[in-house]
């Protein structure tokens, strides 16, 4: 890694992060509605986007810092089995095109905005609701610190993160002052912030995304010459384990845990609260539809996405925290202007998803917690302020938790909140198609 800033690069990441900024401030008279004060306008954008800002919304919502940072970091650590994001991805469309649409119709009808008010309604209980909004508001917290790691994994290849004997406040400072950023900028937008930025996010996504997967593999001798020397690097023994570090196809013996690992994600996808605040948001059933068919383009996306932990053994790539790998790739591959580019599609990459994530944990809390059992007879303007006071403690929460968790292991932060919102999937999905469930 570089000891000093890349003064280059950082100039670039301002660049976009100012534009992006602007944006999100600008996004709150963007399609503004007679009465602001509302969970429908603040958290759900009106519940008037069709098709392409919905496509880029979910995009941009599901495929996340995570995808960039933590997927390619677990193929380079461990090997193929990082792949199993590939196919959960594929597997989930099929499946929400089944109860997606039916769920905006019935909360469409009901006027609900989470799926605690789905539960409640369905099964007449506060207690279920209660149980499903705290377990989706915890769920989410892990999601959102995993998208301030990608941020910081970016700072500290430019140079701007600080260095390990730095102390702890000057160390983090960068990554303070872009939560404030995205704090600010979602408490005075809501839902629109995210939908208009994530445009831009995707577009350089898409455009890193194609260069990488051309320019650094001719670079590199071609993908021969990849595969081959992310074979080599496996085969050798891991001391701490004494097992091979890891393999470019999995063993028997990892087959069973990669399907139900790939099986288990798409189920929990879309149980979790932005996916389902994303899918609110649109204007019809038919939106939706047309969504799940054109969605799996992402999917193509983050398999070539994947294959950059390969390049990153083969291009000698050497960190000790594996959320490093991809940024340090960009920085060792790429001119200095165009590893900025790259560096803003990752914190671009970071910072819609964290609004969603947020502003869908804050109408949990609203609805579910603070209407149901607090003061029942808020007004919409109170929800609505409520909401926005917790979107702001959210991100707090999870900033918290990055900055004083382990982060060489994110992606278990991602698979941690996916296993406890799945416990949620035989209320809501059950719930859609059957009354047998007590």
């Amino acid at each position: 890694m570089n000891d000093g800033v890349n003064g280059v690069a950082l100039a670039v990441f301002i660049f976009f992060f100012v534009l992006v900024t602007a944006m999100g401030f600008l996004a709150a008279r963007w399609r503004k509605a007679a009465n602001e004060h509302t969970l429908d306008e603040w958290g759900l954008g009106g519940r008037s986007f069709g098709t392409w800002v919905t496509w880029f919304l979910l995009g941009g919502d599901l495929y996340t810092a995570y995808t960039f940072v933590a997927v390619p970091a677990a193929i380079y650590a461990a090997g193929a089995a990082g792949f199993f994001a590939v196919p959960y991805t594929i597997l989930v469309y099929p499946l929400i095109f089944t109860f997606l649409p039916r769920l905006w119709s019935v909360s469409h009808k009901h006027g609900y905005v989470t799926t605690s008010d789905f539960v409640r309604g369905r099964f007449g209980s506060k207690g279920l609701s209660l149980a499903v909004a705290v377990t989706g508001i915890l769920a989410t917290m892990p999601y959102i610190a995993l998208q301030l790691v990608g941020i910081q994994a970016v700072l500290d290849v430019m140079g701007v993160g600080g260095g390990e004997n730095t102390n702890w406040f000057v160390k983090d400072l960068p990554l303070l002052l872009a939560f404030g950023v995205l704090a600010a900028y979602t408490y005075s937008s809501g839902l629109r912030a995210p939908a208009l930025i994530a445009f831009v996010k995707d577009t350089l996504i898409y455009l890193v995304i194609a260069v990488a997967i051309i320019y650094i593999p001719i670079k590199l001798g071609g993908f021969d010459e990849i595969f081959a020397s992310a074979q080599e690097a496996y085969s050798q023994t891991n001391p701490a384990t004494g097992a091979p570090r890891g393999a470019v196809v999995p063993g028997e013996a990892g087959q069973w845990t990669y399907a139900t690992l790939a099986l288990g994600s798409a189920l929990a996808l879309f149980m979790y609260p932005h996916s389902i605040t994303a899918t609110l948001s649109s204007r019809s059933r038919e939106v939706i539809r047309r969504n799940t068919t054109i969605l799996p383009l992402y999917s193509l996306m983050l398999g070539l996405l994947a294959l950059l932990g390969f390049m990153a053994i083969a291009a000698g790539v050497k960190v000790q925290n594996g959320q490093l790998a991809i940024p340090q790739l960009f920085e060792n591959m790429f001119p200095d202007w165009f590893a900025g580019v790259a560096f803003a599609a990752i914190g671009i990459g970071a910072l819609v998803p964290a609004a969603i994530m947020s502003i869908a944990a804050a109408n949990l809390f609203t609805r579910n917690i603070y209407k149901d059992f607090i003061k029942p007879d808020a007004t919409p303007k109170q929800e609505t302020a409520v909401s926005k006071i917790v979107s702001l403690l959210v991100k707090v929460g999870a900033l918290i938790f990055v900055l004083t968790m382990d982060k060489t292991v994110a992606i278990n932060f991602q698979l941690l909140g996916g296993i406890w919102i799945l416990q949620t999937f035989p209320a809501l999905v059950g719930g859609l198609f059957t009354r047998w469930f007590h």
